[in-house]
């Protein structure tokens, strides 16, 4: 099979995949396009992956091109990890915010930085659909993991008709952390999910027949338990279903944990990924400074030892061989989950064969799950309404809707910051050009202004003209 990788410069990713494919009998005879916008990572990756090849006496063979079509021309699969921007974007994402009030623990599939790294990748991966239309065989799957994965299948689902499913691991690593809390191994978990991307819910947690939330419920009523995961087990208090998302992602998708330092400091105390102001940005800081000084991958192994929990090379395996896979994958709402808008991006369960992909329904989510994740619903909607129309307007609503934002601003703040990142990210906004966001100065309103006459109640006028007095108690 031919697999296309786009965005492989995305060094760490790229080379976790392509260790997964080649580890995977059925698959170890790939061909690899490698295709990245940058030519130095993209040659290290691919002198790696040819290391890999080598040292494992693997039979597949790997080559590295600028030119997308021709790396998506006849490919079975097309794997994209773009990250159009790369840090340069993603601190102006975290830092013009942060003026405004808006704290952001990482700030790359919702809020003000979700909603441009949403401005930024819709349009090149509708391209990258519509290069896959023109040139890969027929059957062929893209393999998305390009955030914010929500927003960018939302639109993938409005622009093109490719078979796509984006790919996430919060499942995967929530269930690693649901059987040490439960002591029970991770292989004898029965679940059911249904939500949006970093907002799934498990809607069934079973050991064997037993359901597990009693036992999950206790435990996050002990200080030691609800300290590792404050924000996600207040939220498992409250709403009564355990979420997929961690305490930093998940506390800048809600209104109640980030909004001012009281919050802050009373939920999003832990280091790192458990809450801390720009933990993400400050991580891919430092591997990208890492690997711009020094050739890393010159001095890692590359002997593979296994599978990583990623479901890629498991879902090529399964329309390679058709041996079905089951997993969790952010497909277009076609009917799979009632209670959340048709064309929606949502996350559920899928079964892949030879004949392709399989989405299955869910029903209803609980309304209170299925309340929650509409907030951010709102926002990716509106997000990629303004990338596929390249609508000024539709940033800010959408940036006005999003939870935390609403939370910390005003209207006129959320324009002026919108306006601010606009303007400071042009480079990577080329359907933009020449395209303003409207300026809505603030009204001085003189100290001896009287408001305008407000007209008689209709249903007042009524009650006056017949001589009733309808009274608080009557109403």
């Amino acid at each position: 099979m031919k697999i296309a990788m786009i965005g492989a410069g995305s060094i760490v990713f790229c080379k976790t995949l392509m260790s997964d494919i080649l580890a995977t009998p059925a698959l170890a005879d790939s061909e690899f396009a490698l295709m990245s916008r940058t030519e130095p990572r993209l040659r290290r990756m691919e002198a790696f992956a040819k290391k890999m090849i080598r040292e494992n006496g693997c039979p597949a063979k790997v080559w590295a091109t600028l030119d997308r079509r021709e790396a998506i021309r006849d490919a079975d699969f097309v794997v994209v990890m773009v990250q159009v921007g790369g840090v340069d974007a993603f601190k102006l994402d975290y830092e013009i915010p942060m003026k405004y009030g808006v704290d952001q623990c990482v700030g790359d599939s919702l809020g003000p930085g979700g909603v441009f790294r949403a401005l930024r990748a819709v349009p090149v991966v509708v391209d990258i659909a519509r290069d896959m239309q023109e040139l890969a065989k027929p059957h062929c799957i893209m393999l998305q993991y390009a955030n914010p994965m929500a927003g960018v299948c939302l639109a993938l689902g409005k622009a093109t008709d490719v078979q796509f499913v984006g790919l996430c691991h919060g499942v995967q690593t929530t269930l690693d952390l649901i059987a040490g809390y439960c002591n029970v191994p991770k292989e004898e978990i029965t679940y059911t999910c249904g939500g949006i991307n970093h907002m799934d819910w498990f809607l069934r947690l079973e050991h064997k027949g037993r359901d597990l939330y009693p036992d999950l419920r206790e435990k996050f009523e002990k200080p030691q338990y609800y300290k590792t995961e404050k924000v996600r087990g207040e939220v498992f208090r409250h709403f009564g279903y355990f979420m997929t998302e961690s305490t930093g992602h998940l506390s800048e998708y809600v209104p109640w944990f980030r909004k001012n330092k009281l919050a802050l400091d009373l939920y999003c105390d832990e280091p790192a990924f458990g809450g801390a102001s720009g933990a993400y940005y400050n991580w891919c800081k430092t591997i990208a400074d890492k690997y711009a000084a020094h050739d890393e991958l010159e001095y890692e192994s590359a002997r593979i030892t296994g599978r990583s929990v990623e479901y890629c090379s498991y879902i090529m395996e399964a329309v390679a061989t058709g041996k079905p896979f089951r997993f969790m994958g952010n497909v277009r709402n076609q009917g799979l989950i009632d209670n959340l808008p048709a064309g929606c991006c949502v996350e559920v369960p899928v079964f892949a064969d030879d004949a392709g992909l399989h989405p299955t329904r869910v029903g209803n989510l609980p309304a209170q799950c299925a309340a929650a994740c509409m907030s951010n619903v709102q926002v990716q909607t509106l997000a990629g309404k303004a990338a596929l129309e390249s609508d000024p307007e539709a940033i800010v609503h959408a940036m006005a809707m999003d939870p935390l934002t609403g939370a910390v601003c005003t209207l006129k703040q959320v324009r002026d910051m919108a306006s601010e990142m606009l303007d400071a990210q042009r480079q990577w906004l080329p359907n933009f050009k020449g395209k303003t966001i409207r300026p809505c100065p603030t009204i001085s309103i003189p100290a001896d202004c009287q408001p305008v006459p407000v007209p008689l109640d209709p249903a007042l006028a009524i009650s006056k003209r017949f001589g009733t007095l309808i009274t608080q108690e009557t109403k």
